[in-house]
């Protein structure tokens, strides 16, 4: 990894505001805060803090903690700058800064007033991903789509701007992406047949740039249909349009409601776009460009240099939205610069993260079988594409036939749970969902504001494994293998942490925060906190002592029944009755955990 060598030499050439904002690249090379949810540009999810290690972790202690005062899922995790913490909330997205140096007091509270009619439109609970800091702002993209930009050391708003309308079904669960001098958001939706995209805020005034759609005619997508590439090769003229059947592209989906990275050096920023609409694919015949794909663009103009879609014509909610890890790897001697993107779809995908190349495409579960492979041979027609296994397709099957057995499940071998990479072992390390399902497509009808999926699912741990619905495990992204594999009994639905100290920590669902020797997978510590662990563990120092940090609060699409009350095992596109046993184990929570070593 380059960053710090190439921040030395943006700042000795004057350049790092036209690259990047200096103000977060500076910050996100200092370990002891952090500034953004994905730590780093890179997306890494890897702190330098070595304080805490292999050999001391199991002297963990319980440090202090805060209760958020807001029950449901909560995912993302606190930021840290200087010598404030900011914690969020899911809905109604509440922004606690706390002094770390006087007791954690709460310096102040913003409280959005959102219209509670937004909560059941949100798909899978009401989470939200998290805050970023930017040039003396926190940014916070809430649910019903306001972007607000507020003053760090006051909480007073400097700006806010609506991104979507949650009457046709478009919310926001997100973090965001500053660069430069502008805000990049997302929106999510997919489910309720809104058209994803992606929009540039300016973020100092929070007037609109650009914004690029996932799916339609080229000059709404911002693509050129002869210089924006895929597998090498221009796109061409209409490439989406030509891939939906007359105007179903307006409802076509591909929200993005995932993680974003940024390379400054190639200047170019990386997402994944969700499912098409509807979930019944009989409804929507051809490969319904670009879900389900991987987009690199501009983040001055929103321009698309390249675009790779995982899963054509998606038959399983397979959304592509998880993290782009960005790393400088050598693949046969050579030195690349590299993407890694864990997908839903069970199959872990090594790029050429400058021009958008496949280099590697392997499961990262054994059970994964609605494909066999993804076809990487250049001279195949089918280069770059899933072989789909006629047994486990939807659309082969037909409307009102359940195919039972698919692996993965519609949540994926991974879902939003963001892995993380260690430059020291060059491992990522993986929290995964071991769960498969039945699925049976149905005709549905669009109606604006109404979900539109068209499918009814169950889920279940997969079969002839360990009984379990999860593992967390670590990767290697060149040979495209399982180096090791710790099972867990439900999904782990937390987002990794590796650190210098060799230590690599995540969450479970039963309220666990747990530390495992990033060589070995050796289990070293765990604690039970008070609710279900969906969050990010996060690492800072306070007065030169290390701390590690976890919000509980059980949620997300797996928690669901849990968070929402929901008791019909189908409710919650299928999760309520593939996690009823969760309710044994924990409890609704909204609890940020702090841990150290004794003094």
């Amino acid at each position: 990894m380059r960053q710090a060598h190439l921040l030395g030499l943006m700042l000795a050439l004057g350049t790092t505001g036209a690259l990047a904002n200096e103000d977060v690249l500076k910050r996100t090379q200092d370990p002891n805060q952090q500034v953004l949810q994905t730590l780093d540009y890179a997306n890494t999810r890897y702190s330098k803090l070595d304080q805490i290690n292999a050999s001391n972790v199991k002297n963990l202690q319980v440090a202090w903690t805060f209760s958020t005062g807001v029950l449901r899922g909560h995912e993302g995790s606190p930021l840290v700058v200087g010598d404030i913490m900011y914690v969020h909330t899911p809905f109604p997205n509440i922004v606690y800064a706390l002094d770390l140096n006087n007791d954690s007091k709460i310096l102040w509270k913003y409280e959005p007033k959102q219209d509670p009619s937004v909560i059941p439109v949100m798909c899978c609970d009401t989470v939200n991903r998290g805050l970023a800091y930017a040039d003396g702002a926190i940014i916070l993209h809430q649910a019903d789509t306001t972007l607000v930009s507020l003053d760090a050391k006051t909480g007073k708003v400097n700006w806010s701007v609506k991104n979507g309308d949650s009457k046709v079904g478009e919310t926001n669960t997100a973090t965001v992406l500053p660069v430069k001098d502008k805000i990049i958001v997302g929106i999510s939706g997919a489910e309720y047949g809104i058209r994803g995209h992606m929009t540039a805020y300016d973020a100092k005034t929070g007037k609109r740039v650009w914004r690029a759609y996932s799916v339609g005619p080229d000059d709404e997508m911002l693509v050129d249909p002869e210089k924006t590439t895929s597998l090498g090769k221009p796109i061409g003229k209409d490439s989406s349009l030509k891939t939906w059947e007359g105007d179903q592209w307006k409802t076509g989906g591909g929200a993005t409601w995932g993680w974003y990275s940024y390379d400054p050096k190639l200047d170019l920023f990386y997402y994944g776009t969700a499912n098409p609409s509807t979930w019944n694919p009989k409804q929507r015949p051809g490969d319904n460009k670009w879900t389900m794909a991987i987009f690199a663009r501009n983040p001055d103009t929103g321009q698309a240099k390249w675009i790779y879609q995982m899963t054509p014509h998606d038959e399983w909610d397979y959304d592509g939205i998880n993290e782009m890890i960005l790393t400088d790897q050598k693949v046969d001697g050579k030195e690349r610069p590299l993407l890694t993107h864990f997908d839903r779809n069970g199959f872990a995908y090594t790029l050429d993260r400058a021009n958008g190349e496949v280099l590697v495409a392997e499961k990262f579960d054994p059970v994964v079988n609605w494909a066999s492979k993804v076809d990487l041979d250049k001279g195949s027609k089918n280069y770059g594409r899933p072989l789909v296994v006629s047994k486990y397709s939807t659309d082969q099957n037909g409307e009102d036939v359940n195919s039972k057995g698919i692996c993965p499940a519609a949540l994926g071998t991974k879902d939003q749970q963001p892995a993380a990479f260690s430059p020291k072992t060059q491992l990522f390390y993986v929290p995964t969902n071991h769960v498969c399902m039945d699925y049976e497509p149905f005709k549905v009808t669009y109606t604006p504001g109404q979900p539109y999926v068209g499918a009814t699912l169950s889920m279940y741990p997969a079969p002839g494994g360990h009984g379990g619905m999860g593992n967390f495990i670590a990767w290697d992204n060149i040979s495209g293998k399982i180096k090791w594999s710790n099972p867990e009994q439900f999904s782990v639905w937390s987002g990794a942490l590796a650190t210098a100290g060799d230590v690599v920590f995540y969450g479970t669902l039963e309220g666990y925060l747990k530390a495992v020797d990033s060589k070995t997978g050796k289990e070293l510590y765990k604690f039970k906190t008070a609710s279900g662990v969906i969050g990010n563990v996060m690492t800072y120092t306070h007065k030169g002592k290390q701390y590690v940090g976890v919000l509980s609060g059980v949620g997300g699409w797996a928690g669901i029944g849990l968070a929402a009350g929901l008791t019909d095992p189908n409710a919650g596109l299928g999760a309520v009755g593939g996690y009823a046993a969760l309710s044994q184990y924990t409890n609704l929570g909204g609890q940020l955990t702090v841990f150290a070593l004794p003094n």
